[in-house]
């Protein structure tokens, strides 16, 4: 098995988060991010640092964060030991890059992005990457869908045919809000626990969708991001909003670590969207685009 090199994978990280950030600023037009460099000295038993890069009030987003981490603890999380029970309590090394993006338009989608790397133990350490990207529409297109999911098939296609279709349903499996019985979004990718290819290919998966994931939002969001709305629209996009929340703070494993083991507060809920809300037992007409969204288009389905 090659060997680990924690410091060549924090290099692409830092250099995916400034591509990704000038890629989305570019976009926008009105806005750039503000970049925000935060501290770990031992508190908590956690070192290492953090840059979040934070863009709010843009021409075409209303929020947006990309965040990288690199810290060090004394004791590995439960949220990332819950299935390796022979790591627990261990010492341990975490470094991703993390994006959430809210834009105004309602006809646009949210999406959500991470990549990342995980060491525990310090004598022969347990290793592995995880990662992915999934799309949040409040009012979908099938031909948004498909440029999606085609691009991520892309993405994974020089690893093997299978590994589409597996991580594929994983993320619909994994953005699942049980309590509503219905899926976050559209899909998209979602791996874990990812090291059998040995350390250099593993980490070229990783690097091939982090590197893919502007290819696959920025057609769409170009096609939307002027979309016609109205006020119905935009409180349909509002109380849709809340579906986001509630699975990131019920479920959301990278959102329960962070939390877990004493990162940086504003950054980990970064991806919270700028106004929510939960109307009361909200219904709409049976053949109206709102239902379409959560009667078609969120249930899992082949796109490509």
């Amino acid at each position: 098995m090659s060997q680990v090199d924690f410091h060549q994978v924090t290099t692409y990280l830092q250099a995916l988060q400034k591509n990704i950030c000038k890629g989305i600023a570019d976009f926008d037009g009105g806005k750039s991010f503000e970049f925000d460099r935060w501290d770990k000295n031992g508190e908590k038993g956690l070192n290492g640092f953090g840059i979040s890069a934070v863009i709010k009030d843009g021409d075409v987003f209303e929020k947006g964060g990309v965040n990288f981490s690199c810290v060090e603890g004394l004791r590995l999380p439960a949220s990332a030991s819950a299935h390796r029970g022979e790591i627990a309590n261990q010492p341990f090394k975490a470094a991703g890059v993390s994006l959430v993006l809210h834009p105004r338009n309602p006809y646009m989608p949210t999406t959500h992005a991470n990549v990342r790397f995980f060491s525990a133990g310090e004598e022969n350490p347990t290793w592995w990457f995880g990662g992915g990207y999934d799309l949040t529409p409040y009012y979908a297109f099938e031909e948004d869908c498909r440029h999606w999911h085609q691009t991520a098939k892309k993405a994974c296609a020089p690893f093997g045919e299978e590994v589409y279709p597996r991580y594929k349903k994983w993320c619909d499996d994994y953005f699942y809000i049980k309590h509503r019985d219905e899926h976050r979004g559209i899909g998209g990718l979602f791996f874990d626990d990812l090291n059998e290819a040995g350390f250099d290919k593993s980490f070229e998966f990783m690097q091939a969708i982090g590197d893919s994931f502007l290819d696959a939002y920025l057609p769409i969001a170009e096609k939307r991001k002027d979309h016609p709305y109205g006020e119905r629209e935009r409180n349909f996009q509002i109380q849709r909003r809340g579906r986001y929340v509630e699975f990131n703070l019920v479920y959301d494993r990278g959102t329960l670590f962070g939390l877990q083991s004493g990162g940086r507060t504003e950054a980990i809920l970064m991806s919270m969207p700028p106004m929510v809300s939960w109307d009361y037992c909200a219904t709409y007409a049976e053949e109206s685009e709102e239902s379409r969204l959560t009667n078609y288009f969120l249930k899992p389905k082949d796109w490509v």
